[in-house]
């Protein structure tokens, strides 16, 4: 079989029931919900983490996070500019390198959040072209950083270009489409949108750029209307970026793939899940999932398979025929037969660990281990998706057992580094809490 191109799709802090095929409450979605619709979609899919550099190590490397120092940040942020510890090891294998060195052409579009250069960057690790910004969070117009200082690159160099950039990122995906069409090779996309992620600026919005430029978290503004107009922006891309696949001839085999770093913030909707972005509880962690291949995935596909995030990056490379590298063990686990097959399912159990709240996860079947604060919980998510019915007190045997198996893991990771730092964007200063 001709090896597939592949396309990453991850928005930054959606919400689980923010798209339509989600159960989403407006019609934000049209182009993901027909992939969904034409693929499969998984109601059980996770983030690697509640918070978006970690996800991105899990991501790039097709492992628990855990075992990088890098993504013991939660996040990195701007003070580890010029760090030479704080970002992803140019000598670890990833995602487009092992595809690179099997032929793939690889290029990141849009957020890279994992080091700065000139000690970290994706042309560093296995991306060949690179354009979007270095940091974690951007103004969509003035493409500055929170720290007021511009972050829009083109491979290692700045580069300033005028517009949205939710559409300055889906243009760039459309031209590369295009342009690997031209070429024999196959190819991994990743685009990284920032969307729907803060500063809350739609298409029209320019005029807040110089309004929220000294505090791009925009704890002053925004509303679910203008939140539910940028995923529709971010929507509308995707379907060019699919109609270029179409008019190029090669959509049928091509495998694209969307989720979320994390769960949604401020102005997403998780429900029926509680909790979101930093937090461990269902609404953090659990994210959208689709795939669409029509080559090799059948329509109209639901799964309950138990996965996350570096999950997505074993599949890529299971559907390359790409093996991992020797040294570097995958974590992740491939989901081609899933894919394949949306009746198909395997044992699953996945792990978290957050130094914020000192938090800890374990879902294993139908239940979940959970500790928040010190506080130990036990629920039975089929039954209790909302983790409001806490189960520990009644089955003292089964808490013991799952908190036992998180321990087991958590012995074979690196302990969390004492200098790991956390950094929050708002507190219940700024808006009740959850």
């Amino acid at each position: 079989m001709k090896q597939p191109n592949l396309i990453f799709i991850v928005a930054d802090d959606l919400g689980y029931a923010d798209l339509g095929c989600y159960g989403g409450r407006a019609p934000v979605s049209p182009v993901l919900d027909r992939l969904a619709a034409a693929g499969i979609k998984f109601t059980q899919g996770y983030s690697n983490s509640p918070v978006c550099s970690p996800t991105r190590f899990a991501m790039i490397t097709g492992r628990y996070q855990y075992r990088l120092r890098g993504a013991a940040e939660e996040p990195i942020n701007s003070k580890s500019r010029g760090s030479t510890t704080l970002g992803m090891p140019v000598d670890h294998p990833t995602l487009p390198s092992l595809l690179k060195d099997n032929g793939y052409r690889t290029a990141l579009i849009g957020k890279w959040h994992l080091g700065y250069p000139p000690s970290f960057g994706p042309l560093r690790s296995g991306y060949q072209e690179f354009f979007g910004p270095m940091s974690g969070g951007v103004d969509y117009f003035t493409h500055c950083a929170s720290t007021g200082a511009h972050d829009l690159w083109q491979g290692e160099q700045e580069h300033s270009e005028d517009g949205y950039l939710t559409d300055l990122l889906s243009q760039r995906s459309v031209d590369y489409v295009n342009r690997m069409a031209k070429q024999p090779s196959p190819f991994l996309l990743s685009l990284h949108y920032t969307a729907p992620h803060w500063p809350w600026e739609t298409r029209d919005d320019e005029a807040l750029a110089q309004e929220v430029r000294h505090n791009l978290f925009h704890l002053h503004g925004g509303n679910i209307h203008s939140y539910r107009r940028m995923i529709h922006h971010m929507d509308e891309g995707i379907g060019r970026i699919m109609d270029a696949l179409q008019r190029n001839g090669q959509a049928d085999n091509t495998l694209v793939v969307f989720t979320s770093d994390n769960g949604g913030e401020r102005f997403s909707d998780n429900w029926p899940l509680v909790g979101g972005k930093m937090d461990l509880t269902e609404g953090g962690i659990r994210v959208p999932w689709i795939a669409h291949w029509p080559a090799q995935i059948a329509p109209g596909g639901v799964s309950e398979q138990h996965c996350m995030t570096m999950d997505w990056s074993a599949t890529l490379l299971d559907a390359a025929g790409v093996q991992g590298a020797p040294g570097y063990p995958l974590d992740g686990v491939s989901l081609l037969p899933v894919l394949r097959d949306a009746s198909r399912s395997f044992h699953r159990p996945l792990h978290w660990r957050m130094n914020h709240r000192g938090q800890r996860a374990l879902r294993d079947g139908d239940w979940k281990y959970l500790r928040v604060d010190g506080n130990d919980y036990l629920f039975n998510l089929p039954c209790d998706e909302r983790e409001r019915a806490n189960r520990a007190s009644r089955e003292p045997q089964r808490l013991a057992a799952l908190r036992a198996a998180w321990e087991a893991w958590n012995d074979t990771m690196p302990p969390i580094p004492v200098d790991a730092t956390v950094s929050l964007g708002f507190s219940a200063r700024d808006m009740p809490q959850r």
